[in-house]
């Protein structure tokens, strides 16, 4: 009777490891299926910035055609055409979601050299640096705040692109980054963690802006803009650590469920000797 009890639960034992190892496989594969899903979407949304970026320097080379080049515009003409190149190898680079603020960071101060560039041609004064427009920071660097009130938020103070500080101003839609989730467009910042990365790269030099802050914590108000809170503060570094342990963490599962399936080999031999005796 001992043996059959003793038998019974070792039977138990081992199915219930099993079933344990089959639903960590499960979510293992469920977590590199959604990693897999969000590289691709970000990096389409960081290839489209890209190749517009490039069609930005065709339209610049045609501006300071004919315009003679002093020091300090050729340093920021050659500053912009730095970060195209810079911004491809980083995209081509990519394996992981996380990476593609790289490119973002890249694109996001060489459209500041654009600006740069256009001003010295125009004679004006150097753009002061601001945040990108947060209506869709391919725009380039924000020209001025805008008050602009969300479809069911409440008002906020927002940085904008000159075009669409004008539309905001005059009573009008400005032009929104939307991206593709699922078979619709949305807003970016309804877009979901998978589009955090392409976001934090344009606004990571500006995490210790108030504006920003402001925005991030005021995104509740847009029904879903979880990437934003990735440009809070010190926020970042936070995420990071947070990706880095749970990384740990599912390295240790691995060793640990490696650890009981040699147990189980053993048990099972150990059976096999039992009924020998």
């Amino acid at each position: 009777m001992f043996k059959i009890l003793f038998l019974l639960a070792l039977v138990v034992t081992a199915v219930a490891l099993f079933q344990s190892s089959q639903r960590r496989r499960a979510l293992e594969a469920e977590r590199t299926a959604e990693l897999e899903a969000a590289l691709t979407t970000s990096r389409r949304a960081a290839d489209e910035d890209v190749t517009r970026f490039g069609e930005e320097l065709q339209r610049l080379d045609s501006e300071v055609a004919g315009h003679p080049l002093d020091t300090a515009m050729r340093q920021d003409y050659e500053r912009a055409l730095d970060a195209y190149d810079n911004a491809k190898a980083s995209l081509a680079a990519v394996t992981k979601p996380d990476e593609i603020r790289h490119v973002t960071e890249v694109l996001e101060d060489g459209r500041y050299a654009i600006a740069c560039v256009n001003a010295r041609v125009a004679g004006e004064p150097l753009p002061q640096k601001r945040p990108p427009c947060f209506f869709n920071p391919a725009h380039g660097p924000s020209s001025q705040n805008v008050t602009w009130t969300p479809p069911g938020g409440a008002p906020r103070d927002i940085p904008a692109c000159p075009a669409d500080a004008e539309r905001v101003l005059a009573g009008a839609d400005p032009y929104i980054r939307t991206v593709q989730v699922g078979a619709q467009r949305v807003p970016y910042w309804q877009g979901g963690p998978a589009y955090a990365p392409w976001a934090q790269g344009y606004y990571s030099g500006w995490q210790g802006s108030n504006l920003i802050r402001d925005i991030a914590i005021g995104s509740m108000i847009f029904h879903g803009m979880s990437g934003m809170p990735y440009m809070m503060d010190g926020m970042g570094d936070g995420f990071g650590e947070i990706g880095e342990g749970v990384g740990d963490m599912f390295g240790g599962i691995g060793d640990g469920f490696e650890s009981i399936g040699d147990g189980i080999g053993g048990m099972f031999d150990g059976i096999g000797d039992f009924f020998g005796d």
